[in-house]
């Protein structure tokens, strides 16, 4: 089902992505789900400053069957569809490997430091109907996924729901949407291919920049609408309702809260001597500028409290085989960093 209106589906094309068998450390995020993987607190209540990503169904799962189904036949044979197969599991879809690996992210946070509350919390923000999350939890479970929250709203824009959950970033396959979070003040992402048949890590979080982005927004002096910065004291206001995990400080647009929360996680592992085994890692990638650019890009990201990893400076060449070899899970290139029309809103791409 999509995201956008009642019901309505797009045509863009979801497939499962190619997962490795999963290692020992897959196996382990299985077992220690309800005790040191979770994101809930002894009281099952989200902990203080867990960073919370919302994510739609048919992001997490490949819904092209069904889908069709309802394309085909309408609503009432997709939800008996559903409901006759519920105890199937779902085919994984794009957001599948980013949710691996939070996971992983997750459960390397418990190991060093037992009882931290900085961790991912995913949440499953659908408009599906209610007797569609029969499946949906079937098949979460299915996969030993530690998702615990879920908000299914029968047809309606799930948007408005998105502040109750303290949600920190939504990720969706619809344009539209992520328009519209990203005008309530949370930071949002649009999910896409850019190799469908890349192996996306599940042991590592990957974050890639298009750093000319950086530097072309900074010249910008009144820009309409900022993805990094807020305009007034109510932008702030309004993006302090998502939550104390990844809240951005005064001046500071969604992206960046979020950022910088990834960024605080980030040296936690580095204080435990962890920087070349830790389970987040940011690329720089440099398509136009040269080294003046580089140079301002690196001090930007740090200046959000963010190590950048690996640097690519192309002066010119094509970033798209670059891309396919690093397989980031989240690439924030110019589109998530500059105003777009109302359709498409300020976009990053997810893979």
């Amino acid at each position: 089902m999509s995201d956008t209106g009642l019901y309505s589906l797009d045509d863009m094309d979801i497939c499962s992505v190619p997962v490795p068998a999963p290692p020992e450390r897959a196996s382990a995020t299985r077992r220690s789900r309800g005790s040191s993987g979770s994101t809930k607190s002894t009281s099952g209540n989200k902990l203080p400053n867990a960073i919370t990503i919302a994510v739609s169904s048919r992001t997490l799962f490949n819904m092209a069957e069904e889908r069709a189904i309802y394309e085909t036949d309408g609503l009432e044979s997709y939800v008996k569809f559903q409901q006759e197969h519920e105890n199937e599991p779902l085919k994984k879809g794009l957001a599948f490997a980013l949710m691996k690996a939070l996971e992983a992210v997750n459960l390397r946070l418990h190991e060093l430091y037992p009882g931290s509350d900085e961790v991912f919390d995913v949440v499953l923000m659908t408009n599906n109907h209610a007797q569609v999350g029969v499946r949906l939890i079937n098949s979460i479970n299915h996969y030993g996924l530690s998702i615990d929250r879920f908000c299914l709203t029968g047809g309606t824009s799930p948007i408005s729901y998105l502040k109750a959950y303290q949600t920190n970033l939504y990720l969706s396959s619809d344009p539209v949407k992520v328009a519209k979070a990203l005008s309530e003040g949370i930071a949002a992402a649009t999910l896409c291919h850019l190799d469908k048949d890349a192996q996306l890590s599940e042991q590592q979080l990957r974050v890639a920049f298009d750093g000319d982005s950086f530097v072309t927004q900074e010249s910008n002096e009144k820009p309409s609408k900022n993805y990094l910065m807020v305009d007034s004291p109510s932008d702030y206001e309004s993006m302090q309702q998502t939550g104390r995990g990844g809240a951005p400080e005064p001046g500071k647009g969604p992206l960046v809260g979020f950022l910088e929360a990834i960024g605080k996680i980030q040296k936690g592992f580095y204080t435990k001597n962890q920087r070349m085994d830790c389970p987040i890692r940011v690329y720089l990638i440099i398509k136009k500028g040269g080294s003046a650019v580089g140079l301002k890009a690196l001090k930007t990201i740090r200046s959000w409290g963010l190590d950048v990893d690996e640097a690519f400076i192309l002066s010119g060449l094509s970033a798209t085989v670059l891309l396919n070899k690093i397989c980031p899970h989240i690439y924030l290139d110019e589109q998530s960093l500059h105003p777009c029309n109302e359709t498409s809103g300020m976009q990053s791409k997810t893979r």
